[in-house]
């Protein structure tokens, strides 16, 4: 298994994530030391008899180098049989099990304020270790704790937590005479019920539940036995850690759900919140198969409506909602009132729900006689006799500018094309339809309730945040209503519960306003008492032919093992930087880990096996009419009912030829076709190989003034004005043509050249849909709906495929119970051919014509 980079120390309060030298804890030691006045002796010192010296030495073998039988080398000999590090560690005479300071007793395992410097509240540690050194000093030990305001989250937590705290990994020694005063530290049970977790809160001064770790910036569940209540440490004497603090058994609070339970879950629900076409959650689902675990992804939401229905072409099986988050939250709550309103969640008696919208049609309970003519007098010939409920949404569906509650009607005696949005207020006579209608849905699932959902994931877009946005708001990044979607993703999480959390963002979301909106994401999590953790992986580090750095936060139940990140499993070509302060929670192997990655892909593995198009292709579907050329070619045209974690439904027709979909490209104008036509087909090439363009020293363009400026028979020129200016002049994007030995940046969401590296190698036009979906991980059976502008955007938009599988695989392993605390795992496959069903009878067939 990987490791995680080693990193000390918590985060400082402010505007960026820390390095250790930024760290106050680490920097705790030297402070205190030079801030706090010596006490007299008779106010300091070790009481009691000393810990024998040969329980001493096995606990602390350090401490006692010259009294430990050495390995070769001079490295002494751990308890463990490991080798000690070489590092500068303070040698003791002897080790004691309590302290005297101010007239006041400390014990091992006490918890104490320690001073800080002048005017800055006093630091908060844990007494580890307690000794006298060999020139007769007393030491203690401390494990220190965060205040939130000394980690990322800062002032994002609820302020009724002020008195919150986060047990951390680092140690240090520290003068006795350090020590202020004695501190109440309560361990409590993590509850996602805040209200009830506050209740149990005991008399403290402080009370903590999880701990902090720098690596991803992870925030995790206390792990605690009955005999010790430290993080675990050697260093603390157990029997002797029973002092003044205050404890609550948190093992049966958190313990994890029983075996049985997790048979009895046959099936995983997932929420896709800003879908898209749906390729995180395809990926996750394909994943968490990979794993053994069966995850279904029963509810989609996005705005964008062709991008909804490519969702449902692809994934039939999914309740697809066009629909704002906004308005999918607010449903959700009036949902629930419907639901309660028809004693449906009253008690234990409810009709049980199903997996499977399908049931609708098998559970029609009694006959169409209970409807509005029967409930009461006869129906006045203006009126019109409702015939059934068809679904229902939260919105202004007539736009008559009133929100609320609809209903989408079929009116007896009519036809679809009749169906007719209406308010709840006007379905007041016929409560007996809107009663049918609630029951089959809450038996059919097809909205979520609290506690449905087992996983949400979702990327919601912070456009605040973009460098394209010129009135960006630094200072309130969540007063920018094109940043509110973060806040609308964590207020759906916090209302519906699931048990894990996956949100996915650009790096910007780090970078932008010192990282504000990340730390926001990761402290409304904590707020919500989940676990978390932050990472940045890189598409091409999993076999891609493209960088495309993004953003994952992990978000877990506190009974729920915290999901790891997988490492890597191919080479990549780094395009682009990584911000330096972020590095620490870039997912990679640590530089001195040995391991073994596949080799890069490059541009020409992914699509040299595509048939030739034009500029004005316009088949959406055609036969291959080549073959393979690449492993990565040969699974990423596996048809659908061959690929992994798909649902293949009796309308599929499995034994079809495969088809390739979505091979044509945006067809551009004709001046740019005409320019396109001129970049030479080598590598490298672009705009300055058009005549009339020189290159100067400074690598700026200029004009050639040897020659007249070349025109099109548009009687507009061959080289643009804003191509000769772009980036003042610098940059080689424009109409810039890839190479087959290359990598793409990322994906992007729209197709022209004219300051975009988007053209075929050897073909005068840009990448196909298909070709860009192919570099986001897409199988080429998934399909695509909308304009062609539009499937760009859906393609460029989408978590790479390849990712969320890994991901995906990480979830069915925490669900699962086989995650452990490292922050980092190793992949037992690679993509592309993770693809594959295991149980496929897939033969290679021969496309060419």
């Amino acid at each position: 298994m990987g490791k995680a980079r080693k990193r000390e120390g918590p985060a400082p309060a402010g505007d960026s994530f820390p390095t250790q030298e930024e760290d106050p804890i680490t920097l705790l030691s030297s402070k205190a030391k030079k801030t706090k006045k010596a006490k007299l002796d008779s106010e300091l010192s070790l009481v009691g008899d000393p810990i024998p010296a040969a329980e001493a030495r096995k606990k602390w073998p350090l401490r006692y180098k010259s009294q430990n039988k050495l390995k070769k080398g001079g490295v002494p000999e751990s308890a463990n049989g490991e080798s000690g590090e070489e590092e500068d560690v303070l040698q003791a005479k002897s080790h004691y099990t309590q302290a005297m300071v101010d007239g006041v007793l400390y014990k091992l395992g006490d918890d104490a304020y320690v001073k800080a410097d002048d005017g800055n509240p006093d630091y908060i540690a844990r007494i580890v270790e307690l000794f006298e050194t060999t020139e007769g000093e007393p030491y203690f030990n401390a494990q220190w704790f965060y205040r939130i305001e000394d980690t990322v989250i800062k002032d994002y937590a609820q302020s009724a937590e002020s008195k919150r705290v986060f047990l951390s990994e680092i140690k240090d020694d520290n003068p006795l005479n350090c020590i202020v005063s004695k501190i109440k530290i309560a361990l409590v049970a993590p509850n996602m019920d805040l209200a009830a977790k506050e209740q149990k809160i005991p008399p403290c001064d402080l009370y903590y539940d999880m701990k902090f770790t720098l690596p991803f910036l992870t925030f995790q569940t206390m792990k605690t036995d009955n005999s010790a209540r430290d993080s675990g440490s050697s260093s603390t004497i157990s029997s002797e850690s029973d002092s003044n603090n205050s404890t609550i058994d948190v093992n049966d609070a958190v313990a994890k759900p029983s075996k049985a339970h997790r048979r009895e879950k046959s099936e995983l629900y997932l929420l896709d919140l800003y879908s898209g076409c749906g390729a995180m959650s395809t990926g996750l689902c394909m994943g968490a198969s990979l794993s053994g675990v069966k995850l279904v992804t029963r509810w989609a939401v996005d705005i964008n409506p062709n991008a909804c229905k490519s969702l449902k072409i692809n994934h039939p099986e999914t309740e697809v909602r066009n629909e704002a988050a906004e308005d999918f939250l607010f449903l959700l709550k009036e949902w629930e009132k419907l639901c309660r309103n028809f004693s449906l969640l009253a008690s234990e008696e409810h009709p049980k729900q199903s997996s499977n919208s399908s049931s609708d049609n098998e559970e029609d309970e009694e006959d169409q006689d209970n409807d509005c003519a029967n409930e009461g007098s006869e129906i006045p010939s203006e009126e019109f006799e409702v015939e059934k409920l068809l679904t229902i949404c939260y919105g202004d569906p007539n736009k008559t500018k009133k929100r609320g509650i609809y209903f989408k009607v079929r009116w007896k005696g009519y036809g679809p094309s009749e169906d007719t949005w209406e308010p709840i207020e006007g379905l007041s006579k016929c409560k007996e339809k809107l009663k049918e209608f609630v029951t089959k849905g809450y038996r059919s699932n097809i909205l979520p309730l609290p506690g449905n959902a087992d996983f949400i994931c979702g990327g919601p877009p912070c456009q605040g945040i973009s460098g394209f946005n010129r009135f960006r708001n630094t200072k309130a990044p969540l007063d920018d209503p094109k940043n509110h979607q973060l806040v609308v993703f964590m207020d759906i999480v916090d209302y519906l519960k699931p048990k894990y959390v996956l949100m996915e963002n650009v790096v910007d979301i780090l970078k932008f306003a010192g990282g504000f909106l990340g730390r926001y994401a990761l402290g409304r999590l904590i707020s919500m008492n989940y676990q978390a953790r932050l990472g940045m992986m890189a598409a091409g580090s999993y076999g891609l032919p493209q960088f495309r750095m993004r953003v994952f936060l992990w978000g877990s139940h506190p009974s729920e093992s915290l999901p790891q990140y997988p490492l890597p499993t191919h080479e990549v070509v780094a395009r682009g930087g990584i911000p330096n302060e972020f590095e620490e929670i870039a997912v990679a192997y640590d530089k001195n880990h040995p391991c073994k990655l596949e080799k890069a892909l490059c541009l020409g593995d992914a699509i040299s096996d595509l048939p030739s198009v034009t500029n004005d292709e316009s088949q959406d579907e055609r036969r291959y009419g080549t073959t393979c050329r690449t492993d990565f070619q040969r699974y990423i045209r596996l048809k659908r009912n061959d690929v992994v974690g798909y649902t293949t439904t009796a309308a599929q027709n499995v034994s079809s030829p495969r088809m390739l979909y979505d091979h044509r490209p945006l067809k551009l104008n004709t001046d740019d076709y005409e320019r396109v036509c001129r970049i030479p087909k080598k590598k490298g090439a672009n705009f300055r190989d058009l005549p009339g363009v020189s290159v100067g020293p400074d690598n700026k363009v200029e004009w050639d003034q040897s020659m007249e400026r070349v025109m099109l028979p548009s009687g507009k020129p061959l080289v643009p004005d804003y191509a000769m200016k772009f980036v003042r002049g610098t940059s080689t994007k424009p109409f810039g043509r890839l190479w087959w030995d290359e990598i793409v940046a990322t994906v992007v969401t729209r197709a022209e050249p004219h300051n975009q590296v988007v053209l075929h190698p050897v073909q005068d036009r840009v990448l196909t849909i298909r070709e860009n979906a192919r570099l986001q991980g897409f199988p080429d059976c998934y399909k695509l709906y909308g304009p062609i502008k539009e499937r760009y955007i859906q393609v460029g938009n989408a978590v790479a495929v390849p990712v969320a599988t890994a991901l995906g695989y990480s979830f069915g392993m925490a669900w699962q119970g086989f995650s452990d605390d490292e922050p980092l795992t190793a992949l037992p496959f690679k993509f592309p051919s993770c693809l594959e069903r295991s149980s496929s009878t897939h033969m290679e067939e021969d496309d060419s014509d």
